[in-house]
């Protein structure tokens, strides 16, 4: 961004500010009964956890936007805020105006790597435990200090306090929004924050618009298993569907992508792309018979790559005896031609029309899944197009980070929060790491969080199994790095400058 650009804005703005009403968020959260982690945050002076909120900034303008994510999945949602351009900065009516949205904005990224993936503490009966985590990762954003090293034994590092946050995650938003909202509320710091799910339910809407609204449609939502179990996405359609004026009936096919954003972010137990063979600590989908299994009879649907160890198999007397997915973009595809088929079995005749990506790590993989619809479209079976009736013609993925920083945006602008700087800001990111000093068998032989411990922690402790720390290229693979330069270049640019 030019210098002069900046100045442009900074001027403009300021001119037609007297325009600009102030919003406030706040709800009535009376009768919430506070968690433990949200109890010593807001009142146990004596726990590491007190946020001490009486002292945050009344002058929060200058403060860091706080986005954070179990993972890199939320550097989609932080490349769309870095780039987007869909408001005029000066009237605050949607409209590009040539200059970024965030013009001068600074940003405060977190991804809590440590203990993802997130999608799998509901299934493993954790649920309390996990919004626990949420509500720790935005004390850590609302908070001024990190570790240096997960060696240290206290936080020595300084930092910047959040002025709004952005729950880029959607397992995150589906249970930990509301915790968050009630500890906000409370604080007295006229903090907000932002989820993805309302975003993306917003995002549809705004695209069935686009059509008769009296039309019978499908909607699929691929999201984490514990996104899906909260069933966030679909009683968010349905609630939203009154006040968008929607009458015709809305068919919801959800499906839960078991390995999905664990395979983005290359998680070992998902994917090894050392490995040329088959290994017993696969914990991604496997062949067979149920509903979530990959089904010998659709791999010519699924159109696998079999290149670079990217399916890892074993064949006895012609027949798979082992068969595991060994690359991101197959598991898009196993999950896509998935969810069509809880379609076609549904019985619904109306086409998918809308996809929304319900995991911020999806659209790194857009598209393999776009070519693999086209795909689809073509594949038959003893000359019958299987797919092409459940297809709509325009059929199209729904990304919730545009409508995510729109919301952002807004927010902020209401409350009169943007920064309005004349230099370019800047992003500083942390992940969350062990803690040094757990015992041996805590960890994997990667020196992660071994799966049985990472699922089997109790709540409301003052236990610091994990900590963040800055980011680092001792912590981000090569691949991983690599793949982030080629998908979120914007991102990439940015956290490169400060990554050791």
């Amino acid at each position: 961004m030019k210098l002069d650009m900046l100045k442009r804005f900074a001027a403009l703005f300021i001119v037609s500010a007297i325009l600009v009403s102030c919003g406030a968020s706040g709800k009535n959260d009376e009768k919430v009964e506070l968690s433990p982690i949200m109890k010593k945050a807001l009142e146990e002076k004596t726990s590491r956890f007190y946020a001490n909120f009486e002292e945050f900034p009344q002058d929060k303008k200058m403060l860091p936007i706080g986005v954070f994510d179990s993972g890199t999945g939320g550097l989609t949602v932080l490349e769309v805020m870095l780039s987007i351009d869909k408001m005029d900065n000066i009237t605050g009516k949607m409209g590009s105006d040539g200059i970024p949205d965030f013009a001068g904005e600074n940003f405060s990224f977190l991804g809590d790597m440590a203990n993802m993936p997130y999608g799998n503490y509901a299934a493993e009966k954790k649920e309390q435990f996990f919004k626990e985590l949420v509500v720790k990762d935005a004390l850590f954003l609302l908070g001024d200090k990190y570790y240096k090293s997960p060696m240290d034994e206290t936080p020595a590092g300084v930092k910047e306090k959040s002025k709004i946050l952005v729950i880029a995650c959607n397992t995150a938003t589906a249970w930990g929004l509301n915790d968050i909202e009630v500890m906000l509320d409370r604080s007295g710091t006229g903090v907000r924050v932002i989820g993805v799910i309302n975003a993306g339910v917003n995002a549809l809407y705004d695209n069935i618009k686009k059509d008769s609204l009296q039309l019978p449609t499908t909607v699929g939502v691929l999201a984490t298993k514990g996104t899906i179990s909260s069933n966030a996405y679909e009683r968010t359609i349905r609630e939203m569907y009154p006040e968008k004026g929607y009458s015709g009936e809305i068919n919801v096919v959800n499906h839960a992508c078991a390995g999905f954003a664990e395979s983005v972010d290359m998680e070992k137990d998902f994917v090894n792309v050392a490995l040329t063979a088959p290994r017993a600590d696969y914990r991604g989908p496997k062949m067979g018979l149920g509903s979530e299994d990959i089904k010998e009879e659709l791999l010519p649907a699924y159109n696998f790559t079999y290149g670079k160890n990217d399916i890892l198999y074993k064949k006895e007397n012609g027949k798979f005896t082992e068969f595991q997915l060994n690359s991101a973009a197959n598991y898009a595809r196993f999950h896509l031609v998935t969810l069509l088929e809880k379609h076609i079995a549904s019985g619904n005749k109306a086409p998918m029309k809308n996809i929304i990506l319900g995991c911020t790590h999806y659209p790194f993989l857009l598209d393999t899944l776009v070519k693999a619809v086209e795909e689809l479209r073509a594949y038959s079976v003893n000359g019958k197009r299987v797919y092409n009736e459940v297809l709509a013609e325009d059929l199209a993925f729904i990304d919730p980070a545009v409508f995510t920083a729109i919301e952002c945006y807004q927010a902020l602008r209401e409350d009169k929060n943007l920064a309005l700087r004349t230099t370019d800001g800047k992003v500083d990111a942390y992940i969350s790491v062990p803690a040094y000093g757990l015992a041996p068998d805590c960890l994997d032989e990667n020196g992660n969080l071994s799966y049985n411990f990472k699922y089997g922690r109790e709540y409301g402790t003052e236990d610091m199994t994990t900590v963040f720390v800055p980011i680092s290229r001792r912590y981000v693979s090569k691949e991983n790095l690599s793949r982030l330069e080629a998908l979120v270049p914007y991102s990439y640019n940015e956290i490169n400058k400060i990554m050791e």
